[in-house]
């Protein structure tokens, strides 16, 4: 392996004499090849003498820091930056900053006790491909996926789902949605089985009746690196299969490690602002082609901030197209007139709007709500709590088998699936319409891979 080419970055609260030495040694490092160095600001150590072409490298000054690294990117094309500044010239903004600005070109950050590098997108599917990736758990990228699945195989693009999940197969899993019968007793035999009924590719199958691909991970770095996958297993499934386009789905925050054609983000208007236009989430933004924001309405997220988040995003990707949608349930039985109990993840905010969608909607009455479907005590005690009904309707995920399920067929209650789906409120468009354009657009890059 030959020396890595490296860039520095340095700052003006360093006495010049000091800056020196460091980069002699980064210099003299057998990993590195030194090329030269970005000037990021700072004023104290420099004099009328101080001279930055009195480096044995040349120094790339810019008023923006971060206009310097594109200046730096496009003229040394190093695979790492060392950063030598420190305190009052960058803090932790700027790194981040810095960090999303460089790993989004595929280069390594590293600094005195911190390494970021970027992860790495194997090419190794033969079909178009779409991902789905996120800002973080509960976002709604299973929803999506499985809408993005409904519609493109309604449109003609015959689409398969590989998707990751912290609870995923030992070895990668295909499920043929479309000819399997994904009844409740079926999922509760599995997850008694010792297997993670309740997994996204379960759910993928089910609401979108396609053919999936269950794999796992675990762990996920900043950038979105997984510590372990079988995804790339997976991927290579799935280009055997006969559907023709493949929708990887990521899992969390952490990215699917496979190169594709288009890649969609989800992010929760819920969620903190800076986990969105912060840390790394400018990073996420920059991979990404297509914005759907989720959740946009009170009480999660008010207009306000709503409207900061859209600018925030448009502002790191100018361009990019952002739909502002919200969740609505979707029972997979026709439920008119029963009483049913619900289990969601949903946060509680949202359960009067959950229960008069279900009754205007479908004709229920809902007898009952539970938000803890991810906290299998406090699920337990909602149900030993609930009242009479007939129904017990649950989304596909968390404790939805091993307690729902389980809890409803001991009673002889009817189980209902729930599927959400995304519904435009606002932005750039339509989300079927963004996500249909997004399948043309994937089967456009993946033929022009070889021009």
């Amino acid at each position: 392996m030959g020396r890595l080419a490296a860039v520095a970055l340095i700052d003006g609260e360093h006495y010049f004499p000091v800056i020196e030495q460091a980069l002699e040694a980064i210099a003299s490092d057998p990993a590195y090849d030194l090329k030269g160095a970005v000037f990021i600001g700072g004023t104290e150590k420099v004099t009328d003498a101080t001279r930055l072409d009195g480096f044995k490298v040349p120094v790339i000054l810019d008023p923006d820091a971060l206009k310097g690294i594109d200046q730096a990117i496009a003229r040394f094309k190093p695979a790492v930056f060392i950063d030598l500044s420190d305190e009052p010239v960058v803090g932790y903004r700027e790194r981040f900053e810095f960090a999303c600005r460089i790993l989004a070109r595929n280069i390594s950050y590293k600094g005195s006790d911190f390494l970021f590098e970027p992860p790495t997108f194997f090419d190794v599917v033969h079909k178009p491909s779409i991902s789905i990736i996120g800002t973080g758990k509960r976002t709604g990228k299973t929803a999506v996926s499985a809408f993005i699945c409904r519609e493109l195989k309604s449109e003609g693009h015959n689409p398969c789902v590989v998707a990751m999940g912290r609870g995923g197969p030992a070895a990668p899993e295909v499920i043929h949605g479309g000819e399997i019968n994904l009844k409740p007793e079926y999922l509760l035999e599995l997850s008694r089985q010792g297997k993670h009924a309740a997994s996204d590719h379960y759910e993928d199958a089910l609401m979108s009746r396609i053919t999936t691909v269950g794999c796992r991970r675990c762990g996920g770095g900043m950038a979105g690196k997984v510590f372990i996958s079988n995804v790339l297993d997976g991927a290579r499934v799935a280009d055997k299969l006969p559907e023709e386009m493949i929708v990887f789905e990521g899992s969390g925050a952490a990215l699917p490690p496979v190169r594709t054609d288009f890649s969609v983000l989800i992010a929760g208007a819920s969620q903190p602002e800076e986990y969105i236009t912060g840390y790394f989430g400018p990073y996420r933004i920059s991979l990404s082609d297509l914005v759907i924001l989720t959740m946009c309405e009170e009480p999660l997220a008010d207009l306000e901030k709503i409207d900061r988040l859209e600018a925030g995003i448009k502002a790191v990707k100018p361009g990019i197209k952002v739909v502002r949608t919200v969740f609505r349930p979707k029972p997979l039985n026709d439920v008119a007139g029963k009483r049913v109990f619900v289990a969601t993840t949903a946060p509680a905010d949202v359960g009067r709007v959950i229960t008069g969608y279900l009754e205007e909607e479908y004709g229920c009455q809902v007898a009952g709500i539970s938000h803890h479907l991810s906290n299998r005590p406090l699920l337990r005690a909602d149900l030993a709590a609930a009242g009479d009904f007939d129904v017990v309707m649950t989304e596909l995920k968390a404790a939805s088998v091993d307690v729902v399920t389980e809890y409803g067929l001991e009673r002889g209650k009817e189980v209902v699936y729930m599927d959400n789906s995304p519904v435009t409120v606002g932005g750039d468009g339509d989300v079927k319409e963004l996500l249909i354009e997004a399948a043309v657009e994937a089967r456009r890059r993946f033929a022009g891979r070889g021009e």
